[in-house]
């Protein structure tokens, strides 16, 4: 056993234990400005990555630092990740007729945003991407190649050297439900929504779960299926 001089020397060559600090992109979008939510409720200090104050005073908690910055805009990046251990990202584009809009948004976004995690020495990187990504032919392609998009944003985070974990969710609801999380690994689920909130449940859960590392889960609820700890089901992935 260590005498007390010895802990004491070890704990002061480690320094004061690190404090998790996360920036959130995308926080003034419906799923974003939820993952904020929850980053509060559990005690975790963020930051909100926006383009307008005004608008995300009025829509998220005080406790919130607002930090103006925009992903199509590299240089305010890493100001914005100035203090910050971990980045969740759930951004995308807006419905427009602007044919590059996901292109711009989806993919070279979230590029500034790896790029600059990595000069920032983000410790973790948590995208939110979508279900049905690896499908050409979807629907949602028809929309300027949205999922198409996503998928290669999804490939340059995996291959940045970051650690990451993806989470790809059913379709988005408003409405909250007390069905349960439903979890599998990459292109294993094809239908299935899931409410918003539950969505930022298991973002912030994957910062707390090592075995949420350096994973693609996708994400559903049912009202049949068991309810499970969210560090189970990521351990099952």
């Amino acid at each position: 056993m260590l005498g007390l001089d010895t802990q004491r020397t070890l704990t002061a060559l480690r320094g004061p234990p690190v404090i998790m600090k996360a920036l959130v992109a995308g926080a003034t979008g419906k799923t974003g400005s939820r993952i904020v939510k929850e980053l509060i409720a559990q005690g975790i200090p963020v930051k909100a990555l926006v383009r307008d104050a005004d608008k995300a005073k009025a829509l998220l908690p005080p406790e919130a630092e607002i930090v103006i910055g925009d992903v199509l805009q590299p240089n305010t990046l890493d100001t914005a990740l100035a203090d910050c251990t971990v980045l969740l990202s759930a951004t995308g584009a807006a419905p427009s007729f602007d044919i590059t809009g996901p292109y711009r948004v989806d993919f070279e976004g979230t590029k500034n945003l790896v790029e600059a995690s990595k000069r920032r020495g983000i410790s973790q990187f948590v995208m939110v991407s979508s279900l049905c990504v690896s499908k050409l032919f979807h629907p949602l392609n028809l929309f300027w190649l949205i999922l198409v998009w996503k998928k290669q944003a999804e490939g340059y985070l995996q291959n940045s050297g970051l650690t990451y974990t993806i989470v790809r969710p059913g379709g988005l609801k408003e409405e909250e439900s007390d069905d349960r999380v439903v979890m599998e690994g990459a292109d294993s689920l094809f239908e299935g929504s899931l409410p918003r909130t539950k969505v930022a449940q298991v973002c912030v859960a994957a910062l707390k779960e090592n075995s949420a590392q350096n994973k693609v889960v996708e994400i559903v609820a049912r009202a049949e299926a068991t309810e499970t700890p969210l560090g189970e089901l990521f351990a099952q992935v």
